[in-house]
Formats: C-alpha cells, sequence, structure tokens
C-alpha cells in the first residue's frame, strides 16, 4: 500500500504551513516539517501549536538557516528526510514540497500513480551536457570551492570565485561520480532514500563536493540517484509542475489558473500566490477529494508562454498591463490623500480602511517598503511602479476586486496627480491642511535625503525647506483639480466631515465617525 511522506520545507506564513501539512495528512499520508531557522520565534512556536498531536506530521526540531543556493537547503532536507524515515516506518516514497507547493491532483490520483510503477521520480540530466543551466556560472557550481553566498555575501562569493580563476584553483570531481543536474521537486522511493543517506555517511569526498558547491540542491540528489539507481527505474521528470518567467524566476499562479494547473500532468504545482484567494481554497479541497476524472491539458508550461506573452496572470488574448492603453479603467473611482505630514495620511487611511470597505493604501509612489499583493512583478521596486503607475493601479483594482481605492501621495508629485487626474476613472483628491514645525521638517529633510547622514547645518536648511514645502501646496491648489477638498487641522468637526463625505461620497454619519478620529492630527 502506498504511503506518502511529504518532506516539506517552509520559512513563511506559517498559518498557511499548517493547514497545508493538515490537509496532506488528512489523507493518511505523512509529513515532515522543517521551518528556516531565520523565522521568528513566534511563528514557530505557533507552528508547533497548530501541529500538536496532529497525526501523521512531524516537526524537525534541529533547524537550518536556509539560504537559497546553499547547502543549508540540502541540511534541512537531509535532517527532515532522517526524521520521516524513522517516524514513519510504513511510509513507501517521499515527496519534497515547499510551502508554496499546493496539490493538483486527489490523494487517490497519486496513490495510484505511484504504485503503477516501482520506481523514482526525479529530473537527472547530465550536468555538463544537457545546457539545463541557462544562466549564470556553469561547471564552476561544482569545480570551484564557494565559501560565501551569492545572494547574502555578493562581493565576496565573486571576489572569491575570481580569485581562484586567477590562482587556477579547480575542485577534483571524484572519478565514479558523473554529475547530473535537474529540479530541486523530486519524490524517491524509500530505498532509494536510505541507499542515498548511506552513501553520504560512508563517502566524505562526495559531502565535501557538494557541501561547497553551488546551488547543491538541483545537483546532490540528482547525482546520486542516478549513480545508485538503475536507469530503467528512474523517471528523468519531476512530478511538480512549475514553470519561469521570462526574467527566469519561477512562475506564480493566480485565481485564473484552475484549469491550467489541474490539465498538468504532475501531482503538486509551485508556486501558488498567496494572494490567490479564489484558487488555494479550491486546491486545497483537491487532495481529500477522491476524484480521479482529471483533464488533459497539454504542455503547461508552453501554454503558460502562450496566455503569459498576451496579458498578465494568463488572461488570454490581452496584452501586457502596461499596454492597455494607460488607463485605470472608466467606472473606476480613485481618491488621493494628499499631505507633507505622512503620519497623518496613514491615520486617517487606517480610518478608512476601519470604517469602511473600500480599498486603501498608503505611499505606494513614494515608499518603497509600501505593503502591496503580489502583481506578477510589477510592484517590485519604486522605479517600476512609476514607470507603470496607471497598469500597477488597473491591476490592483483588478487582484484586489474593487472599483474604489484611496491611495496617499505626496504633494511635490503634483506631475503624478495630474497623470492619474486625466484619467478615464473618476478621480478626486483631499489635501490635509497641517502645519509643519521645525521637528517633522527636520524629518522631512532626513527621509528624503536633504540633509544626508548628518543633521549638520540642518538649522540654515529649515527656512527654506518651509519655503519649498508650502510653495508646493500653492502649485497644487493653482492646478485646478476638480473634486478638490480639504482636511484642515483645528478646523470644526462638521466642515472635515463635510470634505470627507464629499471626498469618499459616503453617507454623512459615517464620514463624521472618520473626522473624529481619535488623534487623528496629534503630532
Amino acid at each position: 500500500m502506498t504511503r506518502i511522506a511529504f518532506i516539506l520545507l517552509c520559512h513563511k506564513d506559517v498559518d498557511a504551513v499548517v493547514a497545508q501539512a493538515r490537509g496532506l495528512a488528512a489523507s493518511g499520508d505523512a509529513v515532515a516539517v522543517h521551518l528556516d531557522a531565520r523565522a521568528p520565534a513566534a511563528d514557530w512556536a505557533r507552528l508547533r501549536a497548530g501541529l500538536d498531536g496532529q497525526p501523521g506530521v512531524a516537526l524537525v526540531e534541529r533547524r537550518q538557516r536556509c539560504g537559497w543556493g546553499g547547502w543549508s537547503l540540502v541540511a534541512a532536507t537531509i535532517a527532515a528526510l532522517r526524521l520521516a524515515l524513522e517516524r514513519f516506518p510504513d511510509a513507501t516514497h517521499f515527496y519534497l514540497l515547499s510551502g508554496d507547493c499546493m496539490a493538483i491532483k486527489s490523494a487517490e490520483h497519486a496513490h495510484a500513480l505511484l504504485a503503477a510503477e516501482d520506481a523514482d521520480w526525479i529530473e537527472s540530466v547530465d550536468f555538463f551536457e544537457s545546457g539545463w543551466i541557462k544562466t549564470g556560472i556553469v561547471e564552476e557550481r561544482l569545480t570551484r570551492w564557494h565559501l560565501f553566498n551569492e545572494r547574502d555575501r555578493k562581493k565576496l562569493f565573486y571576489a572569491s570565485l575570481d580569485l581562484q580563476r586567477r590562482l587556477h584553483i579547480r575542485r577534483r570531481l571524484p572519478d565514479d561520480i558523473r554529475p547530473m543536474i535537474g529540479s530541486q521537486w523530486w519524490c524517491l522511493r524509500r530505498s532509494t532514500v536510505e541507499a542515498v543517506l548511506a552513501f553520504l555517511t560512508a563517502r566524505a569526498d562526495v559531502r565535501r563536493l557538494f557541501r561547497w558547491s553551488w546551488i547543491p540542491d538541483e545537483t546532490l540528489f540528482q547525482t546520486l540517484v542516478r549513480h545508485l539507481v538503475p536507469g530503467e527505474e528512474i523517471r528523468s521528470r519531476s512530478l511538480t509542475f512549475l514553470t519561469f518567467t521570462d526574467y527566469g524566476m519561477p512562475a506564480t499562479f493566480h485565481d485564473d489558473h484552475y484549469g491550467l494547473l489541474l490539465g498538468q500532468d504532475a501531482l503538486f504545482a509551485r508556486k501558488i500566490s498567496p494572494n490567490a484567494t479564489r484558487l488555494r481554497p479550491r486546491l486545497a479541497d483537491l487532495w481529500t477529494s477522491g476524484r480521479r476524472d482529471f483533464p488533459q491539458g497539454g504542455d503547461g508550461r508552453q501554454l503558460h508562454r502562450f496566455l503569459t506573452g498576451r496579458g498578465r496572470i494568463g488572461q488570454r488574448f490581452g496584452r501586457r498591463a502596461w499596454e492597455e492603453g494607460g488607463t485605470i479603467g472608466a467606472g473606476r473611482e480613485l481618491m488621493l490623500v494628499v499631505a507633507h505630514k505622512r503620519e497623518l495620511a496613514k491615520r486617517l487611511v487606517g480610518s478608512i480602511k476601519h470604517h469602511t470597505s473600500m480599498a486603501a493604501l498608503d505611499y505606494l509612489f513614494d515608499e518603497e517598503d509600501c505593503p502591496l499583493p503580489d502583481l506578477g512583478g510589477l510592484e517590485r521596486g519604486l522605479e517600476k511602479r512609476g514607470r507603470h503607475r496607471r497598469a500597477l493601479l488597473r491591476v490592483l483594482y483588478e487582484v484586489l476586486g474593487v472599483e474604489r481605492m484611496v491611495i496617499c501621495v505626496d504633494p511635490g508629485r503634483l506631475e503624478l496627480i495630474r497623470d492619474l487626474s486625466g484619467d478615464r476613472a473618476t478621480v478626486r483628491l483631499l489635501e490635509i491642511e497641517a502645519a509643519l514645525d521645525d521637528q517633522q521638517l527636520r524629518r522631512h529633510a532626513m527621509r528624503t535625503g536633504l540633509a544626508g547622514e548628518s543633521e549638520s547645518g540642518l538649522d540654515l536648511l529649515i527656512p527654506t525647506l518651509r519655503q519649498h514645502l508650502e510653495a508646493e501646496i500653492r502649485n497644487l491648489r493653482e492646478a485646478g483639480f476638480a473634486g478638490h477638498y480639504r482636511l484642515v487641522a483645528g478646523a470644526p468637526t462638521e466642515d472635515n466631515s463635510r470634505a470627507l463625505q464629499a471626498f469618499l461620497d459616503v453617507p454623512a454619519e459615517l464620514a463624521g465617525d472618520i473626522a473624529r478620529t481619535p488623534h487623528l492630527f496629534d503630532d
């Protein structure tokens, strides 16, 4: 009888991992969970509490601090494998997953597929001749010593690589080992896992080879399975469906990919967007559904390239988001909160979110760390957001499923405000009028880089800065935008309530509640 022990590697979104582990174990299968040791202690405590006493679930206690491309990911995998071998003696197969993976078939379908063939499912092709690596270093992944992680210590990584090249330092590969490469995500039989771990214990030279190589999670198991298992017992492909964007990054699947995913000849898919609020529950139900009638959808990678070549997140026959005519969309409402006092504007936006169902965001065009959902890459970096600002907003409306949105804008962004106000969407503007004292001007200067890294000489800058900010407000008012309202610190609540009512287009009582937000104008 087939029983799968899932090796689940995760580093964030603990609540989703708890649900994922419980869902996989609900079919009678098992799960060994490794949480990245970099995760906050509170996440580890929440994971343990969420899975405490859960049958078929075990947690790796001695966790690794995981870094992409390094040995730590392999070490985490091996630790979880050893735990699963010990805790689940009846497990027949070991399936490696990440917290971003979700089932696209039922447990019955998966068990039947694995029982039908006595084989290991792991992509394993020749490291040097296959052309599997598309970018970056190739043979030097194995033939140089990689003492530093490229993601964390880029300068040292490349300095070390360059030094080894100049000194002609090359690592010698074991004579009896033929390096292979392939996807990290595999499903191996129990006997194969036991053989691989025993081989690693016996061969210090092989451990050393992969311990100091680059991205060993794509080479170690792929090499050793091919070395230890007869070729006819290896199916050289992954049972986890994934594809890559034209940037070379793993593609993220969204709500409109359900049909595409179910049609793939795979058991799981990676990566499912955390914001795919309709897709995730549909896939979560699949594993225990007992369903066996799955469609055949062709080559998902080619289909995904076809769809995304015609628009964002698989919108068939649609153009790319920034080619859509540069419009937010007629019939939508965009409300701009404009204020130099950013803390005040954020406080107001928070109150709007509390009292209404509107989508409300902070300074997404002015602050890098403004929290945004996954938008297929459009949200990454202020430069990209500013380059495709109307497209960014249109996608936000679609992803959030709203027709009305509030965002904060710095008064100095007059060109941005003009651009947005010229859209076919209905755009209204709320200026928050509140005096800035000298200390607030100092903070503004430090935040915007006017003062450099020191406050030295800042007092001389304050009068000029005050004049500059006053000029920005004056220019904003003289621009003559339609639907321009003011919220004034110290004004009667009734006046501010009327301004909010017109700006937000909400009932007077609701606008009054927002106007009476405690400490709204406090410094």
